[in-house]
């Protein structure tokens, strides 16, 4: 029987050496073992917040052998192997399972505009060639298509290894469609706005702010499961004013050199972005002072957590 996940999977960074040279793999190290420490029962790497796209092959299977062996099972280890091109995104993910990651995340052949029978035929390439569990992408930002919930499960009842999909479409009804479409095969992750996702069924949290917010993104899902609604929406109502800062005259993806200047704020540093995003240091004192802005909402969020967590021991101490 295949192993079920859920819980908030941090999304990871890439961590670069100054001017994006290598991979910093001591960064890399620590920054695992803070996710360990945080309760973080998951992380995804190479996808859009990782820069797959700037990572060449052989950085690739470095970066997921070494990953793969230092976590050394205690969390689950997700791989993005999607490529525009059937043939490597298939190559991705076989090395992926032969190197002992857990699972996939493959959003459809980007910029293309697929159809939806192409988009069956490339995951049914890749279900043929491997046996890991596949995490399915619907970002029509970034992929410039919209899997339907039709298409979804049709995926989901024809290859037994589809059985997850971070959705994040922005349309949260959508969670629900899916399992409706699938028979209850999916278990749909959200891609956004976690209250909302679970109230639809989600099951799981693609979870970028992991990464410079874990414990805070880690305890708010836990609560989201347990039905903890006002709990949940107090973290979600400061984690929305990370986004407000961000995107205030900064692009949709913006949040990749933020995230990684916010981890560094939290005290592990993991270099800048790759060209062609803007890097953090070329904002200057705009990007600065952005994230003066966002470090008191980390402090604000530790606290929230502390007061929230210290709940049952002050009832049991009653």
């Amino acid at each position: 029987m295949r192993p079920q996940y859920s819980g908030s999977h941090t999304v990871t960074v890439t961590p670069f050496t100054p001017g994006g040279a290598e991979i910093d793999y001591e960064a890399w190290e620590g920054f695992l073992e803070w996710q360990v420490e945080c309760g973080v029962p998951g992380v995804i790497i190479l996808g859009t917040t990782g820069e797959f796209l700037t990572i060449s092959d052989a950085e690739r299977t470095a970066f997921v052998r070494h990953t793969v062996n230092y976590v050394n099972g205690r969390m689950v280890v997700w791989v993005g192997t999607m490529d525009a091109y059937t043939p490597n995104a298939v190559r991705y993910s076989r090395e992926a399972e032969d190197l002992g990651a857990d699972g996939l995340m493959i959003i459809p052949p980007y910029y293309i505009t697929p159809t939806d029978d192409e988009i069956f035929g490339y995951y049914r390439a890749i279900c043929e060639a491997q046996d890991l569990q596949i995490m399915l992408y619907n970002n029509p930002f970034t992929s410039n298509v919209d899997m339907s919930a039709k298409l979804v499960g049709r995926l989901a009842k024809n290859f037994e290894q589809i059985r997850y999909i971070k959705e994040a479409s922005q349309r949260i009804e959508r969670i629900y469609d899916i399992i409706v479409e699938s028979e209850g095969h999916m278990h749909p992750w959200a891609g956004q706005r976690v209250l909302e996702s679970y109230k639809m069924g989600a099951e799981g949290y693609v979870n970028p702010y992991g990464n410079y917010i874990p414990r805070a993104s880690v305890k708010f899902v836990e609560w989201a499961e347990q039905g903890r609604w006002d709990d949940v929406q107090r973290v979600q109502d400061v984690i929305s004013q990370f986004d407000t800062i961000i995107v205030e005259g900064h692009p949709l993806y913006g949040h990749q050199c933020y995230s990684k200047a916010l981890a560094a704020a939290a005290g592990h540093s993991v270099g800048d972005v790759r060209a062609p995003l803007t890097t953090y240091e070329s904002l200057g004192d705009e990007g600065r002072a952005r994230v003066a802005k966002m470090v008191p909402l980390m402090a604000e969020l530790d606290r929230i957590v502390d007061e929230i967590e210290a709940r049952p021991a002050a009832a049991a101490a009653e």
